[in-house]
């Protein structure tokens, strides 16, 4: 009989995550955070010394959310810090390598999803229109970093992810750093968050 493959991996806080049954009693903000500040977006192709990492993409986008959202609660903000919270574990993935996986990769993003949401007292499964908003602010988001750091000229990046509403991302500018300093900033937020919900 063959020996079943190992499917869970050891976090640097000692938790034993599993992948196909993920658990919120495994899921540590600073395992998050670690890991996400040393993922790079883009595949790693953007200008700079340092990877655009999902942590920073999550502040950037949970800043444009806050802009597009004014009223929204503290919940909702820390929903979409969150959002991509499971690439901690299965890596960040451009569209096309997604669509190349099929559907496995999304049934495993919504399995991790939910025990991430449940941990930090989220719903498991975001509300449709809460899910488009914060989709919406990641599409900007996209923009921003086809446009300042992944090589887009201005016309690629409207016909792929559309020109945001200058108003909207006024003011924000994207800076490559370390990724130590975005994991601390990322857990700050978090905490932030976590704290205005209690």
């Amino acid at each position: 009989m063959p020996k079943q493959a190992r499917a869970w991996q050891r976090m640097l806080s000692g938790r034993r995550l599993d992948l196909l049954d993920p658990t919120p009693v495994d899921i540590e903000i600073e395992d998050i955070a670690h890991g996400l500040a040393f993922v790079a977006r883009w595949n790693g192709q953007t200008v700079g010394d340092y990877a655009y990492s999902v942590a920073e993409h999550s502040l950037l986008v949970e800043a444009l959310f806050s802009r597009m959202e004014p009223a929204a609660s503290a919940a909702d903000k820390l929903t979409a810090l969150l959002h991509d919270a499971p690439e901690y574990v299965i890596g960040d993935m451009i569209s096309p390598v997604k669509a190349a996986v099929g559907p496995g990769y999304g049934a495993l993003d919504d399995r991790l999803t939910a025990a991430v949401h449940i941990r930090f007292g989220l719903p498991a499964v975001t509300q449709p229109r809460l899910k488009r908003k914060i989709k919406k602010a990641d599409r900007v988001s996209a923009w921003m970093e086809a446009t300042q750091i992944a090589g887009f000229s201005i016309g690629e990046a409207d016909k792929f992810f559309g020109r945001p509403d200058a108003a909207l991302v006024e003011g924000l500018k994207i800076d490559l750093r370390p990724p130590v300093e975005v994991r601390r900033d990322f857990t700050r937020r978090h905490d932030e968050l976590l704290r205005a919900i209690a």
